[in-house]
């Protein structure tokens, strides 16, 4: 016999001897008799069938935490608890729908002033920025075109059109929202102007030179623009409303998002110094007239 078959024999008697004593270790853990058969022959079966040779050890699964639920109140939008819904802010659209148009007042611009000035301003204040009701002129009720409305307002028109002869001035003021809307007017007063000069008073495509050099060079009779560009020329000095009589606001217009030039905030605030700036006082003088068309 060879030594690599006596070592083998060997440990294989070793590993005999240590399961014999492990697994009476094991009956005597467990109290069963080494003589009872039939104890050990069930749990040798158990051991067999709960662990195989080719047998994993069981993986231990972890259990998910429950997810808390919450129950919405009758009646609400989910996500309701989370953040509130946003109002749905009124379109000038919506408003007009349900009530139709009405004409501009001079009370509405009375409202609008002591608005804007309510806060800003001491009482004193606010009573030398009042207007007069015999300053106003007729306002437009809506039937009345810009040509016929103007004669209806300044029926001496022709004389006044002939007496003008200062330059840096007019004798009307338009005011309007925008450039486009100022020659829709200017092109709407042809019944009316006759052989008068016009002055386009806008920034576009006109810089404020050319109009400052325009007004003192020639004799406009009418001036049709923007409060931006009206403002800045009175306050460059290219345009005196002394020999002025009649401004007029373009009020009721709506442009195609059915606003009116007050409900545009750049406009209205412009709107509002010029009229601070110059015409209020000239208004309570009683040398200008202001007229809502």
């Amino acid at each position: 016999m060879s030594l690599s078959t006596k070592r083998g024999s060997k440990g294989t008697g070793l590993q005999c001897e240590r399961t014999e004593k492990q697994s009476a270790i094991c009956l005597q853990h467990m109290n069963i008799d080494a003589s009872d058969d039939e104890a050990i022959e069930k749990l040798s079966d158990e051991t067999a069938t709960s662990k195989g040779p080719d047998s994993k050890p069981a993986v231990t699964k972890k259990r998910k935490q429950p997810t808390e639920c919450f129950l919405s109140q009758p009646g609400g939008t989910p996500g309701s608890t989370l953040k509130a819904k946003k109002r749905k802010k009124k379109k000038i659209s919506d408003v007009l729908e349900k009530s139709p148009p009405k004409p501009g007042v001079p009370e509405d611009l009375q409202n609008l002033l002591s608005q804007h000035f309510g806060t800003k301003r001491s009482v004193i204040e606010i009573e030398e920025l009042k207007l007069p009701d015999s300053c106003f002129l007729p306002a437009n009720d809506l039937t009345h075109s810009f040509s016929s409305y103007l004669k209806e307002i300044c029926p001496k028109w022709a004389k006044f059109r002939k007496n003008h002869k200062e330059k840096k001035s007019v004798v009307m003021l338009v005011i309007c929202s925008s450039a486009l809307r100022s020659l829709e007017l200017i092109k709407s007063m042809t019944a009316f102007k006759g052989d008068c000069r016009v002055l386009k008073l806008f920034a576009k495509h006109i810089k404020i030179k050319e109009q400052m050099n325009m007004l003192e060079k020639g004799v406009f009779h009418i001036g049709v623009g923007t409060p931006g560009r009206i403002k800045a020329l009175v306050e460059q000095d290219g345009l005196c409303l002394n020999s002025t009589k009649y401004i007029i606001l373009d009020w009721n217009w709506r442009d195609q998002k059915l606003r009116r030039m007050m409900d545009i905030p750049e406009i209205k605030k412009e709107t509002i110094d010029l009229l601070e700036m110059r015409i209020i006082k000239l208004c309570r003088e009683g040398s200008v007239k202001l007229g809502l068309f």
